[in-house]
Formats: C-alpha cells, structure tokens, sequence
C-alpha cells in the first residue's frame, strides 16, 4: 500500500497538538456550557443525568472523523505488482572425456570419470534456463544429447555413461567439431561449450586447434577443464584372471596419464574461454561453480503496479462518524439552548 498525496498526513501534526493542549492544558474542556448564567444555586440541586459522563466521547467522534477525513486526503492506494521477464539463455554443450585414463584414481574416493560425472550433474541441476547437450568422447565421439530444456534426459545419459562404450584414445579434435556443429545452428546470444579431459589429442581426424578456430569464427566460447594431479597417476585396468591390474612401461614402471595443458589453454585462448586445471575431486567442483558464475542468464525484468484507490471507503468511515456525532450532538445529549 502507498499513499499516493502522502503530505497530506503531516495535518496530523497541527491536530495532534491541538489534541495535547486540550487533554493537558485546557482546563475546561470538560465542560460544555452553552450560556453563562449569574447563580448557580438552583443549578446545582438539579441531579446530574446518567449519560451526561458520556457526552466527552462527542469529541472523540469528531477526532475519528477528521482523522478518516485526512487519510482521505492522503489518497491510500493498495496494488498488486506484475513482474514481467525477458529471459536470454545460453547453449552449453558439455564434453566428457570417458578413455581409459579416466579411470586413474587420484580423486579420491572414486575414479576421475565417477567423480567427473557427479559434479557435471549438480552443473546441469543449477542451471534454469539454458539449453544443454552432452557430447561423450574417446577414440572417438559421439553425441549422447543434443541441445534440450530436458534436464533430466541429460542427466539419465551421464548415469549410464560407462568404460568402454566408445574404443579408447583421446579425440579431443573430434569432440570440439561435433559440439561446434551442434551449436552452429544456434541462435542463441552466448555459445559455449565445457571440454573435461586429462589426456592429449591422439585419435581422430581433427586438429584440437583447428576445431577451436572453427569455434571462435562462430562466436563459441570453450572452457578448457584439465583433470589429474600433477605428475600424472597409473591407469588401472581389469584382467580378467588376475582382476584389478596397472598398466606398465616395458621397463615395469607405471604407464601415468599425460595431460596437454598447452593445447588446452591455446583453445580456450583461441575462443576468449579459460582453462582450469583440476588435481581432485573439491578443485573440480569449484571449478564448475566457478564457470557457473561466469556464464550466467540474463534476465531482463520490467515492472508494472495497478493501484486501487481506498479514499471513497475512508470517507464513507468519516460520514458515518459524523452522522453519529449529529445524533448524539442533537438527540441524546441535547443542549439548552
């Protein structure tokens, strides 16, 4: 509620005074004499009428009234607001790298890949209004989702995400050319695509590079995320007599899983993007909040208030004590003369 010619309201400062110098100060506001008259020796043999205590709260009906009368003048208006929003999403196609690397376990308590998808699933929950797809890559890549409002398939899809769906290798190349030819279409105002990977381009037909400039000539944006700590981990893997085993340079040493950090950080240069580097599980979830932040919706709001007036029910309020007053004033505590 607002009032609408609120100065009105300071009235009530010249009648609230008016009001403390008659309770405090006046000493005869008690009395309502209507004519002076020279003996009061009869007058006072006459018994006092039962309602005459009564007739003070005549003045309280004429304060009611003017006060009703001022918050008239105020102009009281009560409303509703309306918010209108203009909304301009983003297309994110995120990329999964799911070769065999990913199952090194230096992010603890699980797997890279494990890891990877529970935090590229609260990503998806956090966002509201955006287009997402997911792209899964190894030898090669595949779309597992194409650009959709539907959450929940895109999360189904990382849940079913396993080892060994796709022949293994690391086609980083691939995986940008197939997210930058689903976004291609888009008309969306911001284009980005989220590459996870903790390997170096090996397989496919497509140079990481190249793919980065065919996105930056389409305005497509790529956050790089390299994955592992540094120095590399072993790459376990499952024999199928002797169970859990490592793969083994020739000399007996660990294979460790080797992370291109130069390409990655040329891509997100070439495409106005950054590169992130994750060496756990808590470093990899901030980094998502961290884009999260960064690639946020627009939201364009504008406003609109319809106010109804409340005067004409505060001046109904003050007749109705006015007319109260007339008939007390004129019939119940009648004055002679």
């Amino acid at each position: 509620m607002r009032f609408y010619s609120g100065f009105y309201l300071f009235i009530f400062l010249p009648v609230l005074g008016f009001l403390i110098w008659l309770i405090f100060f006046h000493k005869s506001y008690k009395y309502f004499s209507a004519i002076k008259y020279p003996s009061l020796e009869k007058i006072k043999e006459l018994k006092t009428p039962s309602r005459f205590p009564y007739r003070k709260y005549i003045l309280i009906l004429k304060l009611a009234a003017l006060f009703f009368m001022i918050l008239a003048l105020a102009r009281p208006q009560a409303g509703q607001r309306s918010l209108e929003t203009e909304m301009r999403g983003i297309d994110i196609m995120l990329a999964l790298d799911i070769s065999g690397s990913m199952m090194a376990e230096d992010f603890k308590p699980n797997n890279r890949l494990t890891v990877a998808k529970k935090v590229l699933s609260d990503f998806v929950k956090g966002r509201k209004t955006d287009r997402m797809g997911l792209v899964i890559f190894a030898g090669e890549s595949f779309t597992q989702s194409p650009l959709t409002f539907d959450y929940n398939i895109i999360l189904d899809y990382l849940k079913q995400i396993r080892f060994g769906m796709i022949d293994d290798g690391t086609a980083i190349g691939m995986a940008l050319a197939n997210c930058v030819n689903r976004l291609k279409p888009s008309r969306a105002k911001s284009k980005v695509i989220i590459l996870l990977t903790d390997g170096e381009n090996n397989s496919g037909l497509i140079d990481p590079v190249t793919a980065a400039q065919a996105a930056s000539a389409m305005n497509i944006k790529i956050y790089t995320v390299g994955v592992g700590k540094l120095g590399g981990a072993p790459i376990p893997f499952f024999h199928p007599r002797f169970g859990k085993q490592y793969f083994r340079n020739e000399d007996g040493s660990f294979v460790l899983t080797k992370l291109d950090e130069k390409t990655l950080k040329e891509i997100a240069f070439i495409t106005s993007g950054k590169y992130f580097r994750a060496t756990d599980a808590g470093s990899l979830k901030r980094i998502y909040q961290k884009i999260d932040s960064l690639e946020k919706t627009k939201i364009k709001a504008r406003q609109f208030f319809q106010y109804n007036e409340l005067f004409g029910f505060l001046l109904w309020i003050a007749l109705f004590f006015i007319l109260c007053y007339i008939v007390l004033e004129n019939i119940i505590f009648i004055k002679v003369p």
